[in-house]
């Protein structure tokens, strides 16, 4: 499912009405708990939670213009998507994460790399989903981005 929108707004008005309170919430338990350093704004298409070039100069590896993403909030066509660069990038992160998952959801987790894929929207574990988004700082961030993904 692909939305054409130009703000976050914009993004989740265009959501299927089932989907938005689903968003919404995920959109206030990460902003709640997310380090006030990130920018929530549209990143690839989707809800996304970068570090801005304010803050990081240099921008992303891949596109030196874009902020430095790290987390990102999707409705795609089969389920709502969690994107957690830190999951993908810290083991101890991806451990305590997939350790803390049964308690929280009596569903099997259904994940990629850093993608984490709730197709059963009224089973989404609020709750771990802002423990997760409180784990690391900006500057964890950087840090960690550059020690793995930077040349």
């Amino acid at each position: 499912m692909r939305v054409e929108a130009t703000s976050v707004k914009d993004y989740v008005s265009q959501l299927p009405e089932e989907r938005r309170p689903v968003i919404e919430k995920m959109r206030k338990v990460v902003r709640k708990n997310l380090s006030r350093e990130f920018k929530e704004c549209m990143s690839y298409g989707m809800i996304g939670y970068v570090i801005p070039h304010s803050i990081y100069p240099a921008g992303y590896h891949c596109d030196p213009k874009l902020p430095l993403p790290f987390m990102n909030i999707a409705s795609q066509k089969n389920f709502v998507a969690l994107y957690h660069m830190g999951l993908y990038a810290d083991p101890d992160l991806m451990a305590w994460f997939t350790a803390e998952y049964p308690n929280h959801c009596q569903r099997k987790l259904d994940m990629g790399k850093s993608c984490i894929r709730f197709k059963k929207i009224d089973e989404v574990p609020y709750g771990l989903i802002g423990e997760l988004a409180g784990k690391m700082t900006a500057a964890e961030w950087i840090q960690m981005y550059e020690s793995n993904f930077k040349k």
